[in-house]
This record gives structure tokens, C-alpha cells and sequence, in this order.
């Protein structure tokens, strides 16, 4: 029998599958989340909170040759990841096989960068390492757009989430929150009030300020 003690030391060493999405949009955001434990709720995460709740009390289902899976709990010991899938879909193909599709559902429209994308792929990832399977596609669902945003999950994507997993872990386990860059998406944080990159960052140039003025003495 396993060891249940070393299988927990394991289990708590395992990144959340979130923080890679959060790492991905902000370091300092993933910081103050998982590092500095911070989370303070608006209209967003309240809407995705309950798009997410309401996606997971559903319930399985089948739908002639698709079979939905909700709230899926995964987890990869190669990446060190541990999570839950909004939805998994398995399709059933020619050859009488089932191929899973993960669903993950937000509340917004599609991002600039590939933040929901490595999300999306690290779930993936995991559900090939616990069914040794390959998964080569899968969904986002927008909320706002209410539409589908496919995602093919090619090696420059598995790539960046295996570095975003890397990354991730390094910036939790060093117990050190990055300081703040201000940008324009910092305007619908909802710990813009906690982070305060305006304040900081300000402060910070004007340190360096006058420091490059004494030096110049």
C-alpha cells in the first residue's frame, strides 16, 4: 500500500491548474493569489464564479455520440499540476473510440494573449497523463460572446504551458511577490486595490529619480 502521508506531501507540492492562466495574464496577480493568499471578489470573478458553479452542478450527460463529463478533477505529476476540467467531452469516433475534448468556460470574450489557451492546454495535458491518451484539440466558451473559440493544442502551445508550469512553481516556491507594472488591464483587477501598481510604481520612479539625481552630484 502507498504511503498515504507521502502521497499528500505529493498532492500538496502540485501547482493549481488556475495559476498558470493567472501567471500567464499577471505574475504579480498569481502572487498575490497563491504566495500573499489575496482574493478579493468583483463583478467579474463573481459572474465567472457562478458560470462556473452552475456549469458543474449540470451533471453528466450523453448526447448521441458525445458524452459530457462535468467538473472533472485532474492532475499531472510530470508538470506538478493539479485541477478540475469545466467539461469534458468525448467524442465518439468511426473506429467505436471515445476522443476527450476539454470545454473551459469564461465569462469574458477571448484575450489578446494565450492565458485562457495555456489554461486550456494544461488541462489537457493532464487528462493525456492520467488516461495516456493524446488530445489534440479543445474549446474555450466565452460567456460574453457566448461562442466556442477552438484551440488545437500544437507544440509551440504545449510548450509555453510546460514553461508557464515551470514558471509558476518557481514564483510560489520563492515566496517573493514581483513588483507591479501598471497596464491598461489592471483597470478590472479585483485586487487593483491590493496591489496598488499605480502608487507603487509611481513611488519607484520617483525613488529612482532621485537617486539618479544624487549620483549625477
Amino acid at each position: 500500500m502507498p504511503d498515504e502521508r507521502l502521497i499528500n506531501n505529493v498532492l500538496d507540492e502540485l501547482v493549481p491548474i488556475s495559476a498558470l492562466s493567472q501567471y500567464a495574464y499577471c505574475p504579480r496577480r498569481c502572487a498575490l493569489i497563491h504566495i500573499e493568499q489575496m482574493w478579493n471578489e468583483n463583478i467579474f470573478t463573481a459572474e465567472g464564479r457562478i458560470m462556473h458553479e452552475h456549469v458543474h452542478e449540470e451533471g453528466n450527460e450523453s448526447r448521441g455520440n458525445v458524452r459530457i463529463e462535468r467538473g472533472v478533477s485532474l492532475r499531472s505529476l510530470q508538470l506538478g499540476l493539479i485541477g478540475k476540467a469545466d467539461v469534458i467531452e468525448y467524442h465518439r469516433q468511426s473506429d467505436g473510440t471515445w476522443q476527450a475534448f476539454p470545454v473551459e468556460y469564461k465569462r469574458g470574450k477571448p484575450k489578446p494573449d494565450h492565458s485562457d489557451k495555456i489554461q486550456l492546454c494544461a488541462q489537457a495535458m493532464c487528462l493525456e497523463e492520467m488516461l495516456n491518451v493524446h488530445i489534440p484539440a479543445g474549446a474555450l466558451f466565452y460567456g460574453k460572446t457566448r461562442r466556442r473559440l477552438d484551440v488545437e493544442f500544437d507544440e509551440v502551445l504545449r510548450k509555453e504551458t510546460e514553461e508557464a508550469a515551470e514558471k509558476t512553481r518557481e514564483l510560489i516556491e520563492s515566496v517573493q511577490t514581483p513588483k507591479p507594472v501598471y497596464s491598461k488591464r489592471c483597470e478590472s483587477c479585483s485586487l487593483m486595490a491590493e496591489c496598488m501598481p499605480k502608487t507603487i510604481q509611481k513611488k519607484r520612479s520617483v525613488q529612482s529619480y532621485l537617486k539618479r539625481m544624487l549620483d549625477e552630484k
